[in-house]
């Protein structure tokens, strides 16, 4: 969904590369109505603070680096700073990792490093430097403040020290109306040379960090291999799933409620979470689980996962002083840290290949393949993880593909739903990706999402031929599942691993055509839900799961939200919030910008359709109850 929120200022260390990114929507790509009317979508930021798809398409000029990310080929022109004359041997070098659109901003994902060639060393330091055009600055490492086109930065208590000849490494996300542009930097008042080029970090404090990490973490060393042993209290393949129609059952036949909220920034190029740049990971997931989420919904890029099967381990990018117990660890093992964090706290996981490449505009791309990351790519990412995780019954589920989509006028490049064997085919692909899962991983449930199009006269244009979007039936990206019912995906002897997962967002993400006058419950499960996924449920064909759904506690959006909220509430049907992030620009988050301090009145809301048996969450796991006021699956009775 598209979420455009102007960035605000924060002061203090935040996080790493796209603070905007969040699960993967833009307005653009819920152009379109049910009865195939398609609209237009201007040109606005989305729910992960990414480029809309009028915008992306208008971007002719866009060129990709040989990092992967992708930037305007003017921004790549005018970033070459030239240097100024250095004073007292002082350098402040600056790298770009990243770019992304917000609502007229450009945000740059920087890299800064402060390199003391003096011969003295500094004591404390504050670092000014002048842009054109700045209009915001969320850092780490360091405290940040902005007054015009000036930042200033300020030393953290553990870096205030450079010695002579060593370097700091700081980094930001820095909003500039424009291209990128540094006019002048000083340290402690003194004129420094300003370069953009491969930063530094040889600062004493760096020498602890882990060689994989690629990143200037500091703090001691610990023991990873302890730190990422499974809990004492586990008990391995005890809570795997199956579905019978429409129910999802564990072991024991008992009937579970998934009742669970998406985290991004695995996705985004932060190659973590996104929010702890403000926060501390093992209280934060803790909190998840004490506020009764049972499922933690994971974007994450199919890019990243076969990187780390090469054994290539990309920066993961958080608040280092924040998490020390990380600095040891590369993004790989964070990311196995976090399943150990989730475990104890007796929740479960479900990955999301959400984009093909990392970027935080990555879920723009219609399908699951890109000129970089080919079919093969994206099975290879799904194979590896089902091998590596198959012993191991926190992830229960994978989410194969974010929302699948593409207009009639797209031809080949838009995801479609019919029995052929084509490459853009989503069903067949869903297939094939969940029979390569279900070899090495049989227990696992295989979650499917939808598309944006489906034909009116399957018949007659059951090949798409059709360019003509009045030939069409319109949903959300990921959401129309009409084709389940002339063309079901078919999982073999693994049927019951199967479960559809629409999305489904408000009037503030966009306003489609059932939003129009005063709708109602009646008239969303007529004119929208009921002929898209809920006959699924209805037809006990097969369980649902709302893979997104949220947004703002206001109006045109909380009609539709407390609307929605009654339909889960109704069928129970299992679902993940949308999102715990404040970064999300067109839905805000469950926490507020400092990713710490909970939004009470929407998880007052939310907490309605969380599975509670006597004033008690109940979690997935049978032998580790659901943070401190959870129970555990063998505890519970079963809806």
């Amino acid at each position: 969904m598209d979420k455009r929120k102007k960035i605000t200022i924060i002061a203090g260390i935040c996080a790493a590369v796209l603070l905007l990114c969040a699960g993967s929507f833009f307005l653009g790509k819920y152009v379109g109505g049910r009865s195939g009317g398609q609209k237009e979508a201007s040109a606005l930021p989305t729910k992960d603070g990414a480029l809309s798809e009028a915008q992306t398409q208008t971007k002719a000029e866009d060129v990709t680096k040989e990092d992967g990310t992708v930037t305007d080929a003017q921004t790549e022109k005018d970033t070459e700073a030239e240097p100024v004359e250095a004073k007292e041997g002082l350098t402040v070098k600056y790298s770009i990792s990243n770019s992304w659109e917000n609502s007229g901003v450009t945000m740059y994902g920087l890299e800064l490093g402060i390199e003391n060639n003096t011969g003295e060393a500094i004591e404390g330091w504050k670092l000014e430097l002048e842009f054109e055009g700045l209009a915001s600055c969320e850092g780490w490492n360091a405290s940040y403040s902005v007054s015009g086109n000036t930042l200033s930065v300020s030393n953290a208590e553990y870096n205030g020290a450079i010695g002579a000849g060593q370097s700091v490494t700081i980094g930001c996300n820095l909003g500039v109306e424009g291209s990128l542009s540094v006019k002048s930097a000083k340290l402690n008042g003194i004129i420094c040379a300003v370069s953009e080029g491969s930063v530094n970090q040889n600062n004493n404090q760096n020498n602890n960090q882990n060689n994989n990490q690629g990143g200037d973490n500091q703090g001691g060393q610990v023991d990873v291999s302890e730190l990422l042993e499974r809990s004492e209290n586990a008990v391995q393949g005890d809570d795997w799933l199956y579905t019978d129609g429409r129910r999802i059952l564990d072991k024991d036949g008992k009937e579970v409620w998934l009742t669970g909220i998406n985290w991004f920034g695995y996705n985004t190029g932060t190659n973590t979470f996104d929010g702890l740049w403000n926060s501390e990971l093992v209280s934060t997931v803790k909190a998840i689980a004490d506020h009764g989420f049972n499922l933690i919904r994971v974007p994450i890029s199919a890019e990243l996962i076969n990187q780390w099967a090469a054994g290539e381990y990309p920066k993961a990018n958080y608040n280092n002083a924040y998490n020390p117990t990380l600095n040891s660890m590369n993004s790989l093992e964070i990311f196995e840290y976090f399943l150990k964090l989730a475990e104890e706290n007796g929740m479960k996981v479900m990955p999301d290949i959400h984009s093909a490449q990392t970027d935080a505009s990555g879920h723009v791309v219609n399908l699951w393949y890109t000129d970089r990351v080919s079919v093969q790519d994206y099975y290879s990412a799904l194979e590896w993880m089902a091998e590596r995780y198959k012993d191991n019954d926190t992830i229960i589920a994978f989410d194969l593909k974010n929302e699948p989509h593409g207009k009639p006028n797209e031809g080949s490049a838009a995801a479609i739903w019919n029995g052929s064997k084509s490459e853009n085919n989503w069903k067949y692909t869903a297939e094939q990706a969940a029979a390569k899962i279900l070899a090495v991983n049989p227990n696992v449930l295989i979650l499917v999402e939808g598309t944006e199009i489906y034909p009116m006269d399957i018949k007659n244009n059951g090949d798409y031929s059709s360019t003509d979007s009045a030939d069409y039936y319109f949903n959300w990206w990921g959401g129309n599942l009409r084709g389940v019912k002339d063309f079901p995906v078919n999982l073999g002897k693994y049927q019951n691993k199967l479960v559809y997962s629409p999305h489904d967002y408000g009037p503030s993400v966009y306003a489609q055509p059932w939003f129009e006058g005063d709708y109602t419950y009646e008239s969303l499960t007529k004119d929208c839900w009921y002929d898209n996924w809920l006959y699924i449920y209805d037809g006990d064909i097969a369980p649902l799961l709302i893979g997104e759904w949220g947004g703002f506690m206001r109006e045109p959006n909380l009609k539709w939200m407390t609307y929605m909220r009654e339909l889960i509430k109704t069928y129970h049907l299992n679902h993940t919030f949308w999102c715990f992030n404040a970064n999300s620009g067109d839905t805000g988050g469950m926490v507020l910008d400092d990713f710490v301090t909970w939004d009470e009145e929407k998880y007052a809301f939310v907490k309605e359709v969380l599975w509670q048996e006597g004033g008690k969450f109940v979690g997935l796991d049978h032998a580790i109850p659901l943070g401190e006021n959870g129970i555990t699956l063998t505890e519970a009775e079963g809806l």
